[in-house]
């Protein structure tokens, strides 16, 4: 079966990222989406080069954007050696073709294939494996027809049985189908073993680390867990769900720390990745790391309350932990000023005194990296982790 021409990204290499502004978009926000682009790529290994954005209603039918707009994008590709175009939205098989014939300078691919290409980059464990090349091939499956240029090639004639035989795309999609249905077939059993290891850790309290990719989850659980999950600046840097038994004071508890969560993630990775959010649909409570200092860390906790909700967790007791205190910055509102103050305009205090203040769940400003207030995040985890511990085991309430 021949390679899907989307090769693997490599250090060094350039990219370029294109996306489109609607009716009614904040360009602002627009641009802060390809900056996060612009963060994937680099953390497949790319360097950031350029945006490329136009205003229309919706994505062109044929081509995503419009042919004049392609034509720059491809004349600047082929003067400035770009190896990677890389489109925010996903592009349908026939707008991958037909934009190709285009730019023909480098490689096209889109948000999810790159979010792919970091996820099999990033894959450790057999069954961390298994799972992004499950999320490949369901990827790969519609888009076959596009990466074959002799379709018209036949498998049979002399000697053969079917006359005209099936054609190569055919074989492809069978070959590609039996794959899935094998992968689909290892991993249920693989699930089936995780799923006994979770129901031998008995009825002991069960915290979830969740949160937008990159919020300093691992850091955290190194904290609470005195462990040495794998942290650092780039984007799902965690794949392979970790579960640690903690004690705080005396009493114990398991705390998971989970893949992260982004803005579109690709729906063939939610689906490969259920087994490993069973850890958050089976938690007690779920920690919610948010990444204060972020631009767009309101929109972050919607990604993440709305991906909780598609996975069944929607319902679970939150405690929310806003992260990177130590990085929050903020503009100095004049206050003789005509304008109205913007989000950007309002220090820490005033933040949290806004509708942070009148949310149902607790809550706690934290820095994990520089350990401020940590004292108190374990005082409040004790509080709730001790009410769950003595409804489940009344007996042992001497305990604390």
């Amino acid at each position: 079966m021949k390679e899907d021409n989307n090769k693997a990204i490599v250090k060094t290499e350039k990219a370029v990222f294109v996306g489109i502004i609607r009716q009614n978009d904040d360009e602002r926000k627009v641009l802060e989406y390809l900056d996060e682009l612009e963060f994937l790529a680099e953390t497949a290994g790319a360097i950031g080069d350029r945006k490329f954005v136009q205003r229309l209603d919706k994505p062109e039918k044929a081509t995503y954007i419009r042919s004049g707009k392609l034509q720059e994008i491809a004349v600047y590709c082929e003067e400035n050696c770009i190896e990677y175009v890389i489109f925010d939205d996903e592009l349908t098989g026939m707008q991958q073709r037909n934009i190709e014939k285009i730019i023909k300078v480098g490689h096209v691919i889109d948000r999810t294939s790159l979010i792919l290409e970091i996820f099999a980059q990033r894959a450790k464990t057999s069954y961390a494996k298994m799972q992004v090349e499950l999320a490949q091939y369901n990827y790969m499956l519609p888009r076959l027809a596009g990466m074959w240029t002799h379709l018209e090639r036949q498998r049979g004639g002399v000697g053969t049985r079917g006359g005209m035989g099936e054609t190569q795309i055919e074989v492809d999609r069978r070959i590609v189908k039996e794959r899935i249905n094998r992968l689909k077939e290892q991993l249920k059993k693989v699930d089936k073993q995780m799923a006994v290891q979770r129901s031998n850790r008995g009825q002991m309290v069960r915290l979830a680390l969740v949160g937008y990719t990159n919020v300093g989850k691992s850091t955290l659980m190194n904290l609470l867990a005195k462990s040495d999950v794998f942290a650092e600046n780039k984007l799902f840097a965690t794949l392979d769900t970790t579960v640690r038994k903690v004690v705080i004071e005396n009493v114990p508890f398991l705390l998971s720390d989970t893949v992260g969560f982004i803005r579109k993630l690709p729906t063939q990775l939610v689906e490969a990745f259920k087994s490993t959010l069973d850890e958050v649909r089976e938690a007690d409570i779920l920690v919610h790391v948010v990444d204060i200092s972020h631009s767009d860390f309101e929109e972050q906790m919607e990604v993440v309350e709305k991906t909780l909700k598609d996975i069944g967790a929607g319902n679970k007791p939150v405690y929310v932990v806003f992260n990177k205190i130590d990085a929050y910055e903020y503009e100095e509102y004049d206050e003789y000023s005509l304008e109205p103050k913007q989000k950007w305009n309002r220090s820490l205090e005033e933040l949290k005194n806004s509708w942070i203040a009148d949310e149902k769940s607790p809550c706690i400003f934290i820095s994990a990296t520089n350990k401020i207030n940590i004292d108190k995040l374990k005082n409040d985890i004790y509080k709730m982790v001790a009410e769950i511990h003595a409804g489940r085991y009344p007996f042992n309430n001497f305990l604390w």
